[in-house]
C-alpha cells in the first residue's frame, strides 16, 4: 500500500479506536478523576497524562520518522485489555479494569503502527502506571510506612531532648499522645514525591542511571521527611499544646518539609553530576530513554 494511502488508512482507524475507547472508558475516566480529586493522596494524578502527552509532543519527530509496521498480534492485546475491563468491572478490581485502559493503548499502538512505535512511547506510556491509584498497595504500605514513621519520630525527638515513648504507632509526649495516623503515614507525599522527581530526572539530566538514581533516592527522601514532619510536631505538641499542632500551622509544615525534599532530590543530583560526569551514554540522546 502507498504511503499517503497507509498513513490515511492509519488514521481512519486510529479515530474509530478512540471513539470506541472513549465510549467505553469514559465512566471509568470520570470517577478516576473523582479520585483524584477527592483523595489527597492522588491528587498528582492530574499531572501525569498531562507530562505523559508532553512526552509524546516532544517526540513527535521521531515518531514521525519510523517506519509503519502494523502487527495484527496487537489485536491479541487489545482482546486481552477488553477482558481485563471486564472481569475488572464486573468483579469491582477497579486496579485491573484501570490497567486495562494501557494494555488497550498498548494494543492499539502495535495493532496502527507496530512493535518500534510502542518501544518508542514506552516511556511516557510507562509513566502513566503513576496516575492509576492502587487500594491493595497503599494498604500494604500505609501500616508500615506508619511504624517507620513513628520509630524514626519518637529517635529524632529523644535526639533533641525530648521525651517519647513509643507504642506502635503512638507516641506517648511528657503532655501528649501522638498518634501517626494513616493520613499522616506518608503515603501521599511518596507517591507525589515520586511523581514529581520522574519528571524533574527527566527534564533535568539526560543519564538514564541518574534518572534511576534520583527516582530510587526519592524513596527514603519521603520517608526521613514524613519522620521530620511529625518530630516537629512533637516538638510543638511538648512547648505550646495539641491547639499548636492544628490547623494553619499543621498544614504549613507539611508544606514545607515537602519542598525541603524537592531541594534535597535537587542537591542529590547536583552531587551526582561529581560522581557521574562527562557526556551521554549510549542512545541516551533518544527521546524518551
Amino acid at each position: 500500500m502507498a504511503g499517503p494511502h497507509r498513513h490515511a488508512l492509519v488514521y481512519w482507524q486510529g479515530a474509530v479506536l478512540f471513539l470506541l475507547a472513549a465510549w467505553l472508558y469514559a465512566p471509568l475516566g470520570v470517577r478516576l478523576a473523582q479520585l483524584w480529586w477527592q483523595d489527597p493522596n492522588y491528587t498528582h494524578g492530574f499531572f501525569v497524562p498531562v507530562f505523559s502527552l508532553f512526552l509524546l509532543w516532544e517526540g513527535r519527530a521521531k515518531l514521525a520518522a519510523l517506519r509503519l509496521e502494523p502487527a495484527w498480534s496487537g489485536l491479541i492485546i487489545l482482546a486481552f485489555a477488553l477482558f481485563a475491563l471486564i472481569v475488572g468491572t464486573l468483579g469491582a478490581g477497579f486496579f485491573l479494569a484501570r490497567i486495562s485502559l494501557l494494555l488497550l493503548i498498548c494494543g492499539a499502538v502495535v495493532f496502527l503502527a507496530g512493535w518500534k512505535h510502542l518501544a518508542a512511547i514506552s516511556f511516557p506510556l510507562a509513566f502513566l502506571i503513576l496516575m492509576i491509584p492502587s487500594s491493595t498497595v497503599s494498604s500494604h504500605i500505609t501500616l508500615p510506612l506508619q511504624t517507620l514513621a513513628a520509630k524514626t519520630a519518637s529517635f529524632l525527638l529523644t535526639a533533641v531532648g525530648v521525651s517519647a515513648v513509643r507504642e506502635g504507632n503512638i507516641i506517648l509526649l511528657p503532655n501528649a499522645r501522638l498518634e501517626v495516623a494513616e493520613a499522616c503515614s506518608g503515603v501521599r507525599s511518596l507517591f507525589s514525591l515520586i511523581t514529581l522527581t520522574v519528571i524533574y530526572g527527566y527534564l533535568a539530566e539526560s543519564k538514564i542511571r541518574v534518572r534511576i538514581l534520583l527516582a530510587l533516592i526519592a524513596i527514603p527522601v519521603s520517608v526521613v521527611a514524613n519522620a521530620v514532619r511529625i518530630a516537629v510536631t512533637g516538638v510543638v505538641v511538648k512547648y505550646w499544646g495539641l491547639e499548636g499542632a492544628q490547623g494553619r500551622l499543621h498544614l504549613l509544615s507539611g508544606w514545607a518539609i515537602f519542598a525541603s525534599s524537592l531541594a534535597i532530590i535537587f542537591f542529590f543530583h547536583r552531587l551526582s553530576q561529581g560522581f557521574f560526569p562527562g557526556g551521554q551514554e549510549p542512545g541516551e540522546q533518544e527521546k524518551y530513554a
